[in-house]
């Protein structure tokens, strides 16, 4: 597949291209060149923190599972 280069510098990706590899409008992409090639990598736009705060269900306070975790005579 090819694309042409925009005067702006502005490249359409080719739809399959973008089907394939799940690309939608607002995207975020990570440009740089590698033994002389373009290469073009999708970011994450969600944060992995973000992603898996609140997870775990513990069932009790941060602190007592802290404390348990720390055992008798460690606590600060």
């Amino acid at each position: 597949m090819k694309a042409l280069l925009s005067q702006k510098g502005q490249v359409t990706i080719p739809k399959p291209l973008r089907d394939r590899l799940g690309l939608r409008a607002g995207q975020p992409l990570d440009f740089r060149e590698e033994r002389g090639r373009l290469v073009a990598i999708k970011v994450s736009s969600e944060d992995p923190v973000e992603s898996v705060y609140g997870i775990l269900k513990l069932g009790r306070s941060t602190d007592a599972a802290i404390s348990d975790l720390r055992g008798p005579g460690n606590a600060t």
